[in-house]
């Protein structure tokens, strides 16, 4: 089944890739890599915001890691002129997690968006992974998460 099959199973129409919010690209492509600057949590209403272990629980932290995997997607996607199919696997995600110093469901909070990929790709979508704590992310989002993929 296609990627773009999968994603409408799955209700999900991939947003226009967001653009980059200071001086930097929001992806490089070197041969059949693709290097996605880290995606910030944001949905239908704006940035998802919040402190994990103070005013947002494990759930609502996945989906909002969740969001940052559909716009990895998006910037792959854009990277490849449009092309989502010529993703062919995740190797890697880093993702940092807005929370309180006793906080320690860092990796259940990234489960959001690892699961949505694994949905979405099948086995492509398994992939290595760091899930870490800071103390503060841009605009107070939740989550950030940036990604290493393989194209054709």
């Amino acid at each position: 089944m296609s990627i773009t099959n999968r994603l409408n199973d799955l209700g999900v129409t991939l947003p226009d890739a967001p653009a980059p919010a200071a001086n930097y690209v929001p992806f490089v492509v070197t041969g059949n890599t693709v290097y996605v600057s880290g995606q910030i949590s944001s949905g239908p209403d704006g940035f998802i915001k919040g402190k994990l272990g103070e005013d947002m629980d494990v759930e609502a932290g996945a989906a909002a890691a969740r969001t940052c995997a559909i716009s990895l997607l998006a910037q792959v996607k854009a990277a490849c002129n449009g092309d989502i199919e010529r993703l062919v696997r995740v190797i890697k995600l880093t993702a940092f997690v807005n929370s309180t110093a006793g906080f320690t469901d860092q990796p259940k909070v990234v489960n959001g968006a690892s699961d949505f990929l694994v949905e979405a790709l099948g086995d492509a979508g398994r992939h290595a992974r760091s899930a870490v704590s800071a103390a503060s992310l841009p605009l107070g989002v939740a989550v950030e998460i940036e990604g290493i993929f393989e194209i054709k």
